[in-house]
């Protein structure tokens, strides 16, 4: 994992403030050197003041920072920058504000060459705090760049009450209760609480966010879009790895994502994985020691059987 380059994906809905963040992280004395890849150079409203070199896809900017448009495929853009590699600590996807972010996660699984090369980091979503309630209702790619998210840039709030404030946080934890949320105004955000936060990491799965563990029993229901948890025991491998195998190509248009911590007999480590789709990553890592062997599971998706799930699950226990 460790030579492998981070990459976040940057999503949020139209005018949320994802640009914002972006000149933010382009601008800012941080002292990393990114790569930045945009939909369209000219949407992206990067000041043009801050570019140093520009050929037809490949922008530098004033601090060592590089812009990419992707009027290409991603995994071309993602191959000429390996190229490069080196001259960039990390990589930034933006994405467009109407996009689902999930096929631009899953070229970082798929394409061996992307995989070998470059590791998923988190999925980062900027939301509008005075809309993103509007938005849920009408734009099923604002409730899934939600449930997508690692880290959740909540915006604007200085345009709201902190009535309305808590109002729409628990519209965000009805469809992500994992994600972590940063309040914000015009994106004043530290750049490392967005990038490099290993949340596509297995190894950070086990150092649990603490809120995987709170997350519990919950079932939280947003119209269509649903999170739930289950935990049990041990589980025999025999019966969990067909089922959690079967069940994410069975169901995997419908799981956004899953991930768990699982405890298999006799096996010291703990059997770590998480999906998107029908993508499932696991190994074994990180030894129980005196922690208690508990199997926990949690799944963010549309319209899945919630009490089959469980059933399947629990048919798994030891």
């Amino acid at each position: 994992m460790t030579d492998k380059i981070p990459v976040t994906v940057l999503t949020g809905y139209l005018g949320a403030g994802k640009t914002t963040l972006l000149n933010r992280i382009l601008t800012e004395p941080h002292g990393k050197r990114y790569a930045v890849i945009v939909n369209e150079f000219g949407e992206i409203g990067i000041d043009n003041d801050l570019v140093v070199g520009a050929d037809e896809e490949v922008f530098e900017m004033n601090n060592g920072c590089i812009c990419c448009t992707v009027r290409g495929d991603l995994i071309r853009i993602m191959d000429g920058l390996m190229k490069r590699k080196g001259k960039f600590d990390a990589i930034i996807v933006e994405t467009t504000g109407l996009a689902d972010p999930a096929p631009v996660a899953q070229t970082f699984f798929v394409d061996q060459d992307v995989s070998d090369a470059a590791r998923l980091d988190a999925v980062v979503t900027v939301a509008d705090a005075k809309w993103l309630a509007e938005r849920l209702k009408d734009a099923p790619e604002a409730k899934n760049q939600i449930a997508f998210a690692d880290v959740i840039v909540l915006n604007k709030i200085d345009l709201v009450s902190e009535a309305e404030l808590g109002e729409v946080e628990a519209r965000i934890r009805a469809i992500n209760p994992y994600a972590r949320i940063h309040r914000t105004q015009r994106c004043e955000i530290p750049v490392t609480e967005v990038l490099d936060r290993k949340a596509f990491d297995l190894d950070r799965i086990i150092e649990i966010e603490p809120e995987f563990l709170e997350a519990g029993h919950h079932h939280h229901h947003d119209e269509e879009m649903q999170s739930f948890s289950f935990r049990a025991g041990e589980v025999d491998p025999a019966k969990f790895m067909p089922w959690i195998t079967d069940l994410t190509q069975r169901e995997g248009p419908s799981i956004l994502r899953c991930k768990g911590i699982v405890a298999f007999p006799d096996e010291p480590q703990r059997f770590v994985f998480q999906g998107v789709h029908m993508i499932l990553d696991g190994d074994l890592q990180g030894d129980w020691g005196d922690a208690p062997r508990e199997s926990r599971v949690v799944f963010i998706g549309r319209n899945l059987d919630a009490e089959a799930i469980r059933a399947g699950f629990m048919a798994c226990a030891v």
